[in-house]
Formats: C-alpha cells, structure tokens, sequence
C-alpha cells in the first residue's frame, strides 16, 4: 500500500512561509507527495523532499527555477501500479472530464490544481479527477485543503480531500 499527500497552488513565499503544521504532520510517513502546481519557489519542493519523494508539474505562477528542478507542464507515472496524470490548469468547468479523458487516455486518475477549489469527482469508473485545492491560499474557501490518496497494487483504495483547521 502507497499513502500519497497531494498538493496545489501552495504559492510561495506570499502564502506559503513554511509547511502548516496539520500538513506536516500527514506529511510524515507518507510514501510519495504530488504537486499540481503553482509552488512559486522551488524551496517548497525542497523542503517538501525533506518528507517524501516529490513529483510536481508547472503552474502558471511557476518560474524557470521550479522547472529547473524538474517539474514538466505534464507528468504521466505509476505510484503503486495506479496509471497517474499531473497537470495545472485543466481548463473550463464544463466538459472538464471528457476532456481530461481525451487528454490523457490511459490514466484512471487525473490531479490538478489551479482553480483553488477541492474537487473529487468520478466517471463511471473509467476516470476519477482530483483537485486537492490549496493548504495556504484558500480563497473563497472556508479551509485550506490538501489530498490524501491510498493506492494498492493498481487501484485506488481511497482518495481525501483533508481539510486544514
């Protein structure tokens, strides 16, 4: 079994100082953290390598140091054998899973960030979509959010969206 901590739109230094302690805390232990983008600094990913194996993808905030540690616009991976796909901005609310399907075809899941908003929502098995929202830029948000999955050997045992109080 995987626990994967997920996270977006952290935007650092502005709203991101350091990691909010109720997010360190599920940060320890867990296998893998993902990153949907807009980290602002590459200094989160470091300090969030500090926990876990970090795999991020490039927001629309994120500047040539963030991808110079590695972060692509997309990322397609296997945590636990679960076909996985990354990316920031995933367009329009309207017609947000077709699309995402169509985009990345293989995948069973598809994170993304961007909007600030949580979201989990499934499609007939075929497709889950998952927005962890944001730890430390809540917005219009009563919360701060991030997300929690649990992966074993392929499947997608449960996804989270945790609330930071």
């Amino acid at each position: 079994m995987m626990r994967v901590v997920v996270l977006s739109d952290t935007h650092a230094p502005r709203f991101w100082k350091r990691c909010p302690a109720g997010l360190a805390k599920r940060l320890d232990g867990a296998d893998l953290i993902l990153h949907a983008g807009d980290v602002c600094t590459a200094d989160v990913l470091t300090e969030l390598s500090a926990y876990a194996p970090v795999r991020a993808v490039l927001g629309n905030n994120d500047g040539p140091d963030v991808a110079a540690w590695g972060a692509p616009e997309t990322l397609q991976l296997e945590p636990a054998g679960l076909p996985v796909a990354m990316i920031h901005d995933s367009g329009p609310k309207d017609g947000r899973l077709l699309r995402l399907h169509r985009r990345f075809p293989g995948a069973a899941l598809v994170v993304f960030g961007h909007s600030h908003i949580p979201l989990d929502v499934a499609d007939d098995h075929r497709l889950r979509i998952f927005n962890p929202g944001s730890p430390t830029d809540k917005r219009r948000q009563p919360y701060g959010t991030f997300g929690e999955l649990i992966i074993d050997d392929g499947r997608l045992v449960s996804a989270e969206i945790v609330e930071l109080r």
